[in-house]
């Protein structure tokens, strides 16, 4: 990975506060279509943040012929060297999730007699998404926090999260912003699984896609729901020059053909550690860094080195992180993986089988009943509880309608069709340019520029 300076902590990313007043016009339309900024991209005319030499990355893929096994043992051993490294003595704040990231951490910390400070959260109405992490820690007898995120929790707190990450990514709907300075207090290391998920899987393509059909791929993944219209809307608002989609498009090519990598699928997650682990993750962060140091195992750059050295056949399927649980931890491993739910490590060949029907449509039975027989709606999404009720659309119309900064930055029809968009038709794919519009609300109250 291009981050790493050296093995241990990982710094989060350092913002160069020495620019101009110009606005970077084009840089904050590929911003909203995605949620962060890319390569070297700022607000900013001639300014970069933590300047990052893309053109000279580390990334060579060399898988070795070994069998699974070999690959876990080797995973295990370089992962426990990592862990042990990152944490040393500190007292160790650890979230508990029913993912597997954060279920390889606290393997390797039973593994090496260390005990964390655990903790997981869930939405106010939500399901029980603690109950994973709740068992995990029942079962290695550790210190475990369950933690309620309440609604309109950002509202307070808003103005603070943007001057943490300078509004460097879309942070309105992170809710480590409602606890972290409460979980902080439990220690003194965050330990994260930051960027598993995506180092150890495929990207769900065939290994001999062509490299336009990666780039193809790549312009999906990046944009997220209703990004494109909102930025499309910006750029032709702003008379930058021939067509974002297209401009995107170019990008994109420019940026992947840096990579030279033969198969699609190691090319493809090197595209994505190259410049969303950068630019998105580690800026995330910084929600964290605010408070207390961060180990981060994934980030280290053996780690990624022996990630270009596995067969990608071996890293389909989270297939190591899985074997490793197992193998390590047999009693985790019985724990259900929520994505699979209800089945463990043992049994998720079920998953989406005719065997899961059941499941689903008790689940779905069970729903329904809540919401018509009991009014209680299950909370899913961050914008759910942060965009939603009386309460919340004054805050969220304060920042949008009430903040002139913003209205010389976003017109305000375009403004206005979002806010309807997202009112009266599909919420979950509006919800994102509502959040977007509302970062650069945020970033225009808190600095002077020029158009």
């Amino acid at each position: 990975m291009i981050l790493p300076q050296n093995n241990r902590i990982i710094p989060v990313q350092l913002f160069n506060d020495i620019h101009s007043n110009a606005l970077n016009k084009e840089a904050i339309a590929f911003f909203v279509s995605s949620g962060f900024f890319m390569e070297n991209d700022t607000f900013w005319k001639g300014a970069s943040w933590n300047y990052l030499d893309f053109d000279n990355q580390p990334w060579k893929h060399e898988p070795m012929e070994c069998s699974l096994a070999e690959a876990v043992n080797q995973f295990a051993n370089l992962f426990h060297n990592i862990v042990d490294e990152q944490t040393g003595n500190a007292k160790v704040v650890l979230g508990l999730s029913g993912g597997l990231d954060s279920r390889t951490l606290a393997v390797a910390m039973q593994v090496l007699g260390k005990t964390p400070h655990t903790y997981s959260y869930r939405f106010e109405s939500s399901f029980e998404e603690t109950m994973y992490g709740r068992k995990i820690a029942n079962a290695l007898d550790w210190k475990f926090d369950e933690l309620t995120i309440p609604p309109g929790y950002l509202w307070d707190k808003i103005e603070e999260a943007g001057r943490v990450n300078h509004c460097y990514t879309e942070f309105t709907q992170s809710r480590q912003v409602a606890v972290a300075e409460k979980l902080s207090e439990k220690g003194d290391l965050w330990l994260l699984g930051h960027w598993g998920d995506v180092l150890f899987d495929d990207m769900g393509i065939n290994d001999a896609l062509s490299v336009q059909e990666q780039v193809n791929v790549l312009y999906k993944k990046i944009l997220k729901k209703g990004g494109k219209e909102l930025a499309t809307d910006l750029w032709n608002a702003w008379e930058l020059p021939e067509s974002f989609e297209k401009q995107l498009h170019a990008r994109l090519t420019r940026m992947h053909s840096r990579i030279e990598i033969a198969n699609a699928n190691a090319r493809v997650r090197a595209f994505k550690s190259l410049y969303w682990a950068t630019r998105w993750t580690s800026t995330y962060l910084s929600n964290f860094n605010k408070y207390k140091p961060m180990a981060l195992p994934y980030y280290d750059d053996r780690m990624c080195r022996f990630v270009m050295s596995m067969p990608e056949k071996h890293l389909a399927a989270r297939q190591i992180q899985i074997e490793y649980i197992k193998k390590y931890s047999p009693q985790l491993a019985k724990i259900p993986w929520q994505a699979k739910a209800p089945y463990n490590l043992y049994n998720i060949n079920k998953h989406k089988t005719l065997v899961h029907k059941p499941y689903l449509v008790l689940n779905k039975t069970k729903r329904v009943i809540n919401e018509t027989v009991f009014g209680k709606k299950l909370i899913e999404r961050n914008w759910e509880i942060q965009f939603l009720g009386k309460v919340n659309e004054e805050h969220l119309r304060q920042w949008l309608f009430e903040n002139k900064a913003f209205a010389r930055l976003v017109p305000k029809e375009i403004t206005n069709k979002y806010y309807r968009l997202f009112k009266s038709g599909n919420q979950v794919y509006w919800s994102h340019p509502v959040s977007m519009l509302l970062t650069l609300s945020v970033f225009s109250k808190q600095n002077e520029f020029t158009l």
